[in-house]
């Protein structure tokens, strides 16, 4: 019996041994299937605590960098080795590719030891030899990888919004300036039209436009002679008024029924036996005076295009004794007619606004039938005054009209011309600045748009090297735990 417990013992014993190897294999099979995951932003710290790097790996690469550099001066001509070299980061697995190649290239300096005599071959496996010291090719690759996944991509990226934010912003400007010219050009063409101007020589157009005055103030004097129903009515109220005849407008009066003449014939009732006008303004010529260049400055968005003249208007000061004129010979204002002289002219208006305000005020009484007494002792109608009150109006509109006036000022103040070309000036040197603006902006937004481009595939080649430059990390590392899976978290699969 006992023999046969021994026998069940060591039976039982080799059971137990062979149940623990087998279960201690499935553990094994087990854990290399198990994945090693790493983070990125740690991946090399992990790698130094766990004593596969050294933790003063820069120091070492620097005679690395300078082999490096040293080789790449004598290369072969060779289509990879050029694509390898093209403005990339040489790192270690650039360098073992490089003596793959080479092994093709220098192949007939190979001796009968299988080495290399070829200098470049030495070179090149000397900087291979090096990084696999220690593993500083695992160091330095982790380095660059998180190098690109923490600063160069997120930095590339910026770049790229940031163009992409000025290029919107030029666009914007450009409409805001696309605006501020058609605004600009729209009032522009509004003071030709006012004018009569080309625009080609301002200042000359405005001075040579001064000869169609007297065309004008002769159509006007013919339309104030339809005002004389006006006048009629109005002297009639105020006799009707005030009980006597009465002196109303005088003027109106005048150039209804004789037109309009001199100042002279207004002031003495006669015609002048001679008439001396006033000389009439100088103005400096355009084309003397040398062109500059125009200077824009930068460029401003937010500039008011509102227009403010700032023109004054002053009188020739041509002072005249009346007693001189009393001789027959009107000189200085005496000369001018009576709508062209300046006191006359203000006169004219002033008793056309009191002629316009009496039939205003009329119209609405009639219409009220507020005064039923003054109504039927005057025999006009609400129609008739109506008439009147328009005929007045179109009146009033023609001698305020812009380019009268302008051209009145023009002839009786120099300094008018000058403000009033400066003016214009100013509004074709606003439009063209509008144009310059524009095309600079949209020069920056090309400029912009071709940047971003340029930097979106400076991005996708960065992003292809580093997925390369991670798988080639995980496989190394993989190779120093029998192979077990790696995963680097967080590297340039989350970008």
């Amino acid at each position: 019996s006992t023999v046969t417990n021994c026998l069940l013992y060591n039976r039982l014993k080799l059971i137990d041994v062979k149940y623990k190897n087998q279960n201690f294999k499935q553990f094994k099979m087990l854990e290399q299937n198990i994945p090693i995951d790493i983070n990125t932003n740690k991946l090399l710290d992990w790698l130094i605590s766990r004593r596969i790097v050294s933790s003063e790996w820069q120091k070492s690469v620097l005679p690395v960098r300078e082999k490096i550099n040293a080789a790449i001066q004598d290369m072969p001509q060779h289509p990879e080795i050029a694509q390898l070299l093209s403005g990339a980061y040489i790192n270690y697995f650039h360098c073992v590719r490089i003596v793959e190649i080479l092994r093709e290239t220098e192949a007939d300096t190979k001796n009968v030891f299988g080495r290399y005599g070829s200098q470049r071959m030495k070179d090149w496996q000397e900087v291979v030899r090096l990084y696999e010291k220690e593993n500083l090719f695992l160091a330095e690759a982790a380095h660059l990888l998180i190098s690109n996944v923490k600063y160069e991509i997120p930095s590339l990226k910026k770049q790229i919004a940031k163009c992409h934010q000025n290029q919107q912003e030029c666009d914007k400007r450009a409409t805001d300036y696309a605006k501020n010219e058609n605004s600009a050009r729209n009032e522009l063409n509004t003071m030709y039209k006012q004018l009569g101007l080309s625009g080609s020589n301002v200042k000359r157009e405005l001075v040579e436009r001064v000869a169609q005055l007297p065309a004008r103030y002769s159509q006007l004097a013919k339309h104030v002679a339809t005002l004389q129903p006006a006048l009629n009515y109005y002297d009639s109220f105020s006799q009707y008024v005030f009980g006597h005849e009465t002196v109303v407008l005088p003027l109106l009066k005048y150039i209804s029924e004789r037109g309009n003449t001199t100042t002279y014939e207004w002031l003495f009732g006669e015609k002048p036996l001679s008439v001396e006008e006033p000389p009439p303004p100088t103005f400096e010529d355009e084309n003397q005076v040398k062109d500059e260049e125009i200077d824009w400055g930068d460029i401003d968005n937010n500039v008011s295009y509102d227009i403010d003249y700032g023109i004054t208007l002053e009188e020739s000061g041509i002072e005249v004794d009346s007693e001189e004129s009393t001789i027959g010979v009107a000189r200085g204002k005496n000369a001018l007619s009576v709508l062209d002289n300046p006191d006359t002219r203000e006169q004219f208006i002033n008793q056309l606004l009191e002629l316009e305000s009496f039939l205003k005020i009329r119209l609405l009484e009639m219409q009220g039938e507020s005064d039923l007494l003054v109504t039927s002792q005057l025999s006009e109608t609400t129609q008739g005054v109506a008439a009147m009150l328009d005929c007045l109006q179109l009146t009033t509109q023609m001698i305020l009209d812009p380019a009268n006036q302008h051209l009145h000022n023009i002839k009786h103040s120099p300094r008018y011309v000058d403000s009033l070309t400066s003016s214009v000036e100013h509004k074709q040197g606003l439009v063209e600045k509008m144009v310059a603006s524009q095309k600079a902006v949209r020069e920056q937004a090309q400029e912009a748009n071709q940047e971003a481009r340029q930097l979106q595939d400076k991005l996708k080649l960065v992003i292809d090297k580093t997925k390369l430059l991670q798988s080639q990390i995980e496989q190394e590392i993989s190779k120093k735990y029998k192979n077990r899976p790696v995963n680097l978290m967080g590297g340039i699969s989350a970008i």
